[in-house]
């Protein structure tokens, strides 16, 4: 697994906004089989920043349906990996730097 695949993608909410500018904790979605050590890795290569701890959760994946002029449809949204990671005081990621 490369460090370019373990990130998949930051989580861009209300919450995790607060987060970041409280707590200095962002929020990525990540690879399933990716561990603590991993992530820390990856985001200190990719942002160039010190972290000071990992946490993770996996959020179940849910039952989802909707209507549709031929009927209900139901389906299943996946399960995935969601890391919560603090930096170091001092450390921050701009994501809107590139805008």
């Amino acid at each position: 697994m490369t460090k370019k695949s373990i990130l998949v993608k930051p989580v861009i909410s209300e919450k995790a906004n607060l987060l970041s500018e409280e707590m200095n904790q962002y929020t990525f979605v990540v690879d399933k089989r990716a561990n603590k050590l991993e992530i820390k890795e990856a985001v200190e290569q990719m942002y160039n920043v010190a972290v000071a701890s990992v946490n993770t959760v996996v959020v179940p994946g849910k039952a989802k349906s909707r209507g549709t002029r031929s009927g209900f449809i139901q389906g299943r949204k996946p399960s995935f990996k969601k890391a919560f990671v603090r930096l170091a005081p001092g450390e921050h990621i701009d994501f809107y730097g590139d805008i």
